[in-house]
C-alpha cells in the first residue's frame, strides 16, 4: 500500500495538468459540435465526417512527432540536458516534414468521401472544412513537439496554460464564425462547419507563437539551450532515432484512432441521423478518455525518467501502478455515465431524434471506456521502454481486425441467423469496437508483463541503454 501511495504522489501532480489541458483541447470539438448541432443537421453531418478525416490524419502524424517524449524523457532522467534540448529541435524538423504529407491528404480527401458515401452537398462542405484545417496543421504539429517535450521534462503546466488560453479564444471565434456576424462595415456570413476550421487555425497559430516565446524567455529552459541561437540544423542520427520509434508509434495511434473515426465514416452510410447520434456518443467517450490519457502521459514520463536514471525497479513500479489507477477510475466513470446516460445526452441537444439515435450506443460505454484506459496506459508505458512495433501489430489485429472489421460485418454483412437489435447498425460497430479494445488491452498488458520479467533478469548494476531496450 505504501508503494502504491508513493506512486500515486508521483503520478497525480503530473497527470492533473495534462488532464485539464487535454480536456480544454477536447472542448474545442465539443464546442464545435454543440454550436453546429444548433445550426443545422447538414452542417453537423459535414462536421462529423470532416473531423473524422482530420483526426485520422493529424493523430497519425502526431503520434510520430510524440516520439520526442520517451526520447527526451530518458535523456532528461540521465541529466543530458543539451541532448534533450536538441531533440526538440529535431522533432520540429520532423513535424514540418510530416506537415507536407498531411497537407496532401487534406487537400485531396476524395478517398475518404467515397468511403463515407457522402452526398454532394455534404462532400463539398467537408472538402472546404479540411482545406481550411490545412492552414492549422503545421502549427498543430509543431505545438505537439512542444507539448511532448514539456511532458517529458515534467513541465505539463506550461502546456496546460496555453491550452486553456486556446479554449478561451476558441469559443468566441467559433460562435462568431459559425453563425456569422456584423461589426460596423465588416460582415461575415454564416460559415457553418468551415467556421470551426477557421477558429481552430487561429487558435493553433496563437498557441505556437506564445509557446516559442516561453521557450526563449523562461529560465527553466536555459539548461536546454533554448535561450540562445535559432533552430538547430537537422541531425540525421537523432531524426532517425525519432523516426524509428515514432513511425510505429504513429501507426499505432493511427490504427487506434481510425478504428474509431472510420466508424463515423461507415455509419454515415446509414444516414445523417445515425451519424449525428454517433457524433454525440463519440464526443462523450473522447471526453472521458482524457483521464486515462492524462494518467498514461504521467506514468510514461516517470517511467522514461526512471529508465534514464537507470532505476528499473521504479520504472516497473510506476508503470503497473499507473495502469491500476487508470483502469479503476475508468471503471467507476463508465458506471456513472451508463446510469446517467439520458441526462448526459440531454446536455448536448434537445433534438429527440438525435438523442434516440445516441442513447442505445451508450450501452457499450462502460466496457469500451474501461478497456480503452487499460490499453492506453500499457501502450504509453511500453513506449517509454522504446517498444512500439509489437504494440502496433497488436493494435492492427485487435482494433482494425476485430473492432472495425467486425463492426462492418455486423452492420453491413450478410447473416444467416438474424442478429439481435443490440448488434445491428451503429450498435454493431460499437459492440465490435469494445471487443477490439478489450483484446488490445489484454495483449498490451501481457507484453508489458513480459518486458518487466525480462528486466528482472538484467544483472544488478547493468546500465540501461535506450537503444537496446526493444522487444520489437
Amino acid at each position: 500500500m505504501n508503494r502504491r501511495l508513493h506512486s500515486l504522489r508521483q503520478i497525480v501532480p503530473l497527470a492533473w495538468p495534462v488532464f485539464i489541458g487535454q480536456l480544454a483541447v477536447l472542448a474545442y470539438s465539443t464546442i464545435d459540435t454543440l454550436l453546429v448541432a444548433r445550426h443545422s443537421s447538414l452542417e453537423l453531418a459535414a462536421l462529423a465526417v470532416g473531423s473524422a478525416v482530420y483526426t485520422s490524419v493529424f493523430v497519425g502524424l502526431m503520434g510520430v512527432v510524440l516520439a520526442i517524449s520517451p526520447v527526451a524523457g530518458q535523456l532528461f532522467g540521465a541529466r543530458r540536458m543539451s541532448e534533450a534540448g536538441d531533440s526538440l529541435h529535431q522533432a520540429a524538423w520532423l513535424a514540418l516534414m510530416l506537415a507536407v504529407i498531411g497537407e496532401l491528404v487534406l487537400w485531396f480527401p476524395q478517398p475518404f468521401l467515397a468511403i463515407s458515401h457522402a452526398t454532394p452537398e455534404v462532400a463539398d462542405k467537408v472538402s472546404q472544412y479540411l482545406r481550411t484545417l490545412g492552414v492549422a496543421l503545421p502549427a498543430a504539429l509543431l505545438f505537439t513537439a512542444y507539448r511532448g517535450f514539456n511532458t517529458a521534462v515534467s513541465r505539463p503546466k506550461a502546456v496546460m496554460a496555453l491550452q486553456i488560453g486556446g479554449l478561451a479564444l476558441k469559443f468566441p471565434a467559433s460562435m462568431l464564425l459559425i453563425g456569422g456576424f456584423s461589426l460596423g462595415p465588416l460582415t461575415v456570413p454564416p460559415m457553418g462547419a468551415v467556421g470551426c476550421a477557421v477558429a481552430t487555425a487561429i487558435v493553433m497559430w496563437s498557441q505556437l507563437l506564445v509557446g516559442l516565446a516561453v521557450l526563449r524567455r523562461d529560465t527553466f529552459y536555459s539548461d536546454f539551450g533554448f535561450s540562445r541561437g535559432g533552430l538547430h540544423r537537422p541531425r540525421t542520427a537523432t531524426l532517425w532515432r525519432l523516426l524509428k520509434l515514432g513511425v510505429p508509434m504513429g501507426a499505432s495511434v493511427l490504427i487506434e484512432v481510425t478504428g474509431f473515426t472510420f466508424m463515423a465514416i461507415f455509419i454515415a452510410r446509414i444516414g445523417s441521423t445515425a451519424v449525428a447520434g454517433h457524433q454525440l456518443a463519440a464526443n462523450l467517450v473522447a471526453m472521458m478518455f482524457m483521464m486515462p490519457l492524462a494518467l498514461a502521459n504521467a506514468s510514461s514520463t516517470l517511467v522514461a525518467q526512471a529508465l534514464g536514471a537507470q532505476d528499473v525497479g521504479a520504472a516497473r513500479r510506476l508503470g503497473w501502478h499507473g495502469l491500476e489507477l487508470a483502469v479503476g477510475i475508468a471503471f467507476v466513470m463508465g458506471a456513472l455515465v451508463f446510469n446517467l446516460r439520458e441526462q448526459v445526452l440531454g446536455l448536448y441537444t434537445r433534438d429527440a431524434t438525435i438523442i434516440a439515435a445516441a442513447l442505445p450506443l451508450l450501452g457499450w460505454v462502460w466496457l469500451f471506456h474501461t478497456a480503452d484506459a487499460g490499453q492506453t496506459v500499457a501502450a504509453f508505458v511500453l513506449r517509454s521502454h522504446h517498444i512500439a512495433t509489437a504494440p502496433m501489430v497488436i493494435y492492427a489485429f485487435a482494433i482494425w481486425g476485430l473492432g472495425l472489421g467486425g463492426g462492418y460485418w455486423l452492420a453491413f454483412g450478410e447473416h444467416e441467423i438474424p442478429l439481435p437489435e443490440s448488434m445491428q447498425g451503429a450498435m454493431g460497430f460499437w459492440s465490435a469496437a469494445s471487443a477490439g479494445l478489450a483484446a488490445a488491452a489484454l495483449g498490451l498488458c501481457g507484453l508489458l508483463a513480459w518486458v518487466h520479467r525480462t528486466q528482472l533478469r538484467r544483472p544488478p548494476g547493468a546500465p540501461f541503454r535506450p537503444e537496446a531496450s526493444t522487444a520489437d
